[in-house]
């Protein structure tokens, strides 16, 4: 496989694709379609899985959600119509709601961002002490206890920076431009989503 072809190269190219789009939105006529964010969102998993044992859990959640709205958007275009949806039927934040999920799928990419960030802080800095940090920062405030243990067990299995490297394809080098594009285009894309629940009074804080 050609350093261009790696699958950092296509979450990248992915996430700038949906950057782009929602930047260029004038009013809340526009809306980001379901599927187009679902399309995104699927190439994210192989990150969880090269993350092995320690990350399983967030690949399994995340996979499954994103299976999830990826059957929503076969009824539902846009992301806010399934906000609407569920406001309308008072099923915003319960289990297996299509709110719920897209929380947690958000959650998923800001935790992939928060790692990205940690893992080019420093070169000395090791992969258990970047995932620790991405993960006390964006998902340990809304685990249970009990999740949260197994995590922080779950962390001594995780590869080294080179095998991580090694699992994606990757040069140190290569490897850091294509993480700071996902970094610099999660960010909007992140933000739209969080808009989009703030625009119908929904709290952020679960």
């Amino acid at each position: 496989m050609e350093n261009g072809a790696t699958p950092l190269s296509a979450i990248a190219e992915s996430f700038e694709g949906l950057a782009k789009l929602v930047c260029s939105f004038k009013d809340s006529s526009q809306q980001l379609r379901l599927d187009v964010l679902c399309d995104a969102c699927s190439l994210v998993s192989v990150l969880f899985s090269s993350l092995g044992l320690a990350f399983k859990f967030a690949e399994l959640e995340y996979d499954s959600k994103v299976r999830d709205l990826s059957e929503a958007s076969k009824k539902h275009e846009t992301l806010l119509t399934i906000l609407d949806d569920d406001i309308a039927n008072d099923t915003v934040k319960a289990p297996g709601s299509n709110s719920r999920n897209l929380r947690r799928v958000r959650q998923g990419l800001d935790l992939v961002r928060a790692l990205f960030q940690q893992f080019m802080s420093t070169e000395e800095y090791s992969l258990k002490e970047a995932a620790s940090t991405a993960y006390t920062q964006v998902c340990a405030p809304y685990h249970p206890w009990t999740v949260r243990m197994a995590v922080s067990a779950g962390m001594y299995t995780l590869p080294t920076r080179e095998q991580l490297l090694l699992n994606l394809n990757e040069t140190n080098q290569l490897a850091e431009k294509k993480m700071k594009r996902y970094i610099d285009a999660s960010g909007p894309v992140i933000e739209y989503i969080d808009k989009l629940y703030i625009s119908r009074n929904i709290s952020l804080d679960w």
